[in-house]
């Protein structure tokens, strides 16, 4: 048994560290899952600027995911719909009706030439690792200069942890990165490609909630036009949800019908001698047309999940950016330094007529010799020492590229050359600066109107439920059947409620509770009282209880309000063991106590007021009526 619950934690380990670092939690690095990663590579690698069908692509992309095609189409779906990285041609479905795509291989894509700019895909900067089956190399993570994972949002359920992650608008990103580079504050909130309207007072910098609703046209008075939708929702939810309420009561319409195509319709036809001022915060109450959205920004950073805030997000990627263009300009002068030394070989090798050098050479170990040995006199021109692969890039050069070698020509490629690198030093110098321009330049790349703020901020004033739903529902009491509830189909209607309502009531013995509207339960006969259970109603309720001492047979009487409870829980309103003979709610009544008759009794009853006793809290004990045994009470 040890062994096999050690093989069993060992695995359920390995599965639970798989799901979270490899599936469902994106990675800080580039913001992306490690399929949509795969994707992303594929048509890299793939890529010539022509569209691709889907079904292609997924193919290609399954020699480096590890699962079915299925989970491909989506995700590729989903980041196409993102419109960042991928163009698409077809049917990529309808965010706003929730459609979905055509099949894969009726749909088209390809890469945009953006994704080269965001991303950087240099093989010399970013780390290959073998794939799954070792058949080829993928990246460990694109380093990206842009915080992809607040401008594409995220989604994502993991063993033990999840992550929710709001988009935001790609230009307030940026301008966002633009500001943490010069030091100044700022400030993220979410938008959606749906619209609407959030309240973000509860939106704790990534985390926290965000209330978001419809945009509604309320200009007729007779009818409502829902324009844009609540995140999270789709036209058909939405409808759904609103034909439920109505349904149920809880919303009056005469109709709904949506006439969606490349924006939102939705138009609501409200009852005769309804409203629209009446109908608009029921539909917020009870409909999908309001949500709560709960957020959490989880991610992978150093291969380990963390939880972030937007600003810890922005400042990681403003010094990733500042790090990428410094290895990408090293890299740059790296190259061109190493261009500018073969120049410089070449115009020596050609000017001096080294070459000849060779002519009388007859093993390759003298021809390198004899190359060498020519340049040494130049020294002091070259950039570095000259090598064997050096010596092999001259010796390759043709004979008529030799005769026609232009002087001007190579004169002006070296001072383009040196301007560069002189170029290159100088941003170097100021990392940050150039940053904050290449931030300028991508900015000017992506305008237009799909980028625009979509979802407008306002503060959103909670509609209670309570308030809003009429109590309309009959509570019923069967005497016979011993049964209270909204679903009791005989007996007598106690009060109208509603779902949200607190109920009390007090069983023939006493006993009494509090719970929400009863559908149906069973209570007994002889039911003593049944009521709203809120503060403002109980204060108004004085419960007179007349009981009996089985032991000496004597009657008491005690008055009380009830104030305070807990839900579902049973209490006795007398104390315990006492014979309950009567409840009553009245101030004012009178009852009489009937007497056991004994030899020499002269009085056999008396009669009593209730209105004499005061008033005790529920836990005190009852004053004694009379030191007699009592037979039966008449009130």
């Amino acid at each position: 048994m040890a062994y096999v619950k050690n093989l069993f934690d060992s695995n359920f380990i390995q599965y639970a560290s798989y799901v979270i670092r490899d599936r469902a939690i994106p990675e800080i690095t580039d913001g992306l899952k490690p399929v949509q990663r795969r994707i992303i590579h594929t048509l890299l690698k793939t890529d010539d600027g022509r569209f691709t069908k889907v079904a292609n692509v997924c193919g290609k992309v399954m020699a480096y995911h590890p699962h079915g095609d299925a989970s491909i189409y989506t995700a590729l779906v989903n980041l196409a719909n993102k419109e960042i990285f991928i163009d698409k041609q077809g049917n990529f479905g309808n965010m706003y009706t929730g459609d979905g795509a055509s099949a894969p291989r009726y749909i088209e894509c390809r890469l945009r030439p953006i994704t080269k700019e965001i991303l950087n895909t240099n093989p010399k900067i970013t780390k290959y690792v073998e794939t799954y089956d070792s058949r080829d190399t993928e990246p460990v993570a694109f380093q990206a200069k842009l915080p992809l994972v607040l401008i594409m949002g995220a989604e994502g359920i993991a063993v033990g942890m999840s992550t929710y992650i709001l988009s935001h608008n790609i230009h307030e990103v940026i301008d966002a990165e633009r500001k943490c580079l010069r030091g100044e504050k700022f400030q993220l909130y979410p938008d959606f490609p749906t619209g609407g309207l959030i309240d973000v007072s509860g939106y704790e910098d990534g985390l926290g909630k965000i209330i978001t609703r419809a945009k509604m046209d309320t200009s007729d008075d007779k009818k409502i036009v829902i324009t844009e939708l609540p995140y999270g929702s789709t036209t058909e939810s939405l409808c759904d949800s609103i034909e439920k309420a109505a349904k149920n009561g809880k919303v009056k319409i005469a109709s709904i019908q949506d006439y969606t195509s490349d924006s939102v319709n939705i138009e609501i036809k409200l009852q005769r001698g309804v409203y629209t001022k009446d109908v608009v915060d029921a539909l917020y109450a009870f409909t999908d047309c309001e949500q709560t959205i709960y957020c959490n920004l989880l991610v992978i950073k150093d291969n380990m999940p963390v939880q972030m805030t937007c600003t810890q997000v922005i400042e990681y990627y403003s010094k990733q950016l500042v790090g990428i263009l410094k290895q990408e300009l090293e890299l740059e002068k790296a190259e061109l330094m190493e261009k500018l030394h073969l120049r410089t070989l070449e115009r020596i090798f050609v000017e001096e007529r080294i070459y000849k050098k060779i002519e009388q050479q007859k093993t390759e170990e003298g021809v390198i010799k004899a190359v060498k040995d020519g340049f040494k006199p130049f020294r002091a021109e070259l950039i570095r020492d000259i090598t064997d692969e050096d010596v092999d890039h001259l010796l390759k050069i043709p004979i008529r590229r030799i005769s026609l070698y232009d002087m001007n020509k190579n004169k002006q490629e070296v001072q383009a050359i040196n301007d560069r690198i002189k170029e290159i030093n100088r941003l170097l110098k100021h990392l940050v600066e150039y940053a904050i321009s290449w931030l300028d330049g991508i900015e000017k790349k992506i305008a237009g109107e799909n980028t625009k703020r979509r979802t407008k901020i306002t503060n959103i004033n909670a509609v209670d439920v309570k308030a809003v739903t009429k109590r309309d529902i009959p509570l019923k009491y069967d005497e016979k059947t011993g049964y209270l509830g909204s679903e009791v189909s005989g007996g007598e209607e106690k009060l109208k409620c509603t779902p949200f309502d607190k109920i009390l009531y007090v069983r023939k013995s006493g006993i009494y509770s509090v719970s929400e509207t009863p559908k149906k339960l069973f209570v007994g006969a002889g039911l003593q009282f049944c009521g709203f259970a809120d503060k403002e109603s109980l204060s108004k309720v004085l419960f007179t209880v007349l009981y009996r001492d089985p032991q000496t047979q004597y009657v008491y009487i005690k008055r009380c309000k009830i104030t305070a409870f807990i839900m579902n829980r049973d209490y006795f309103l007398a104390p315990d063991d006492m014979e309950v003979l009567h409840i009553d709610t009245r101030k004012a009544f009178c009852f009489t106590l009937n007497y056991v008759k004994k030899p020499k009794m002269k009085v056999f009853n008396e009669k009593f007021k209730a209105g004499d006793f005061e008033e005790k809290s529920l836990k005190a004990k009852g004053i004694r009526l009379a030191a007699k045994e009592v037979q039966s009470i008449s009130v």
